[in-house]
């Protein structure tokens, strides 16, 4: 069973698309021997991030969080892609690490 799942709420709507995200994303790509889960997360915070993905990014926020990462890393990862991704990415996603931070207090 993967770690983490779709929000099971949205299976009453969306079944296959919470079913292949759970067994295809969460279950096989996540769990595959290639990288971490941290560095995944990793990864996965700079897309979100890079592509203004803001309603996935704050979930994966808290996923890299749980799989080790901690907020100065993520912070300094996000600061970094300010240069690449641009400057409304980067403080859009900051906000969001503040947030996840504060709520778990970290």
């Amino acid at each position: 069973m993967p770690k983490h799942s779709a929000p099971p709420e949205l299976a009453e709507i969306a079944p296959k698309l919470v079913e292949v995200t759970n067994e295809v994303l969460f279950g096989d790509v996540w769990g595959r021997p290639g990288l971490s889960p941290r560095d995944r997360s990793l990864v996965t915070v700079s897309v979100l991030a890079t592509l203004y993905r803001g309603e996935q990014l704050g979930f994966h926020l808290g996923v890299a969080l749980d799989n080790g990462l901690s907020v100065e890393e993520l912070s300094e990862a996000i600061t970094h892609l300010a240069f690449y991704a641009g400057w409304p990415n980067a403080m859009t996603a900051i906000g969001q690490l503040k947030k996840i931070a504060d709520t778990r207090g970290a």
